[in-house]
């Protein structure tokens, strides 16, 4: 039986496999129980073209200290410097990987902050 880190990663594994033939670039996001990451990739993978968490100098101060960033409004600050960092890099279009985490909760938030700022996916 697989445990529940494997599971996560074999649902990621198969979305990347759909992603990668769509040749757009890949906003990635992973999540712990502090702190929320996102990253644009490029179309080929072998590149980060843009990325923000709550793990940066700037954002532990905003949000209050570090261990803040476990949560919806932090996952939607970092959703929404995500996408401008992309749109600064040229990239408008993406597709989102949500690395197999569940569409709810901090994953949501972040995607849906950054179509609101501009991102499309």
């Amino acid at each position: 039986m697989l445990s529940k880190k494997e599971q996560r990663l074999r649902r990621a594994r198969q979305t990347r496999i759909r992603i990668a033939q769509q040749d757009v670039a890949r906003l990635t996001v992973n999540r712990t129980n502090l702190h929320i990451y996102a990253a644009v990739i490029s179309e080929d993978g072998g590149k980060v073209i843009a990325s923000a968490s709550t793990v940066e100098a700037e954002m532990r101060s905003a949000l209050g200290g570090s261990g803040k960033g476990g949560n919806a409004a932090a996952a939607q600050i970092i959703g929404k410097r995500i996408a401008e960092r992309a749109k600064a890099a040229g990239v408008e279009k993406v597709a989102f990987d949500r690395a197999g985490f569940a569409y709810h909760g901090r994953v949501k938030a972040l995607a849906e902050a950054a179509r609101e700022a501009g991102l499309q996916f």
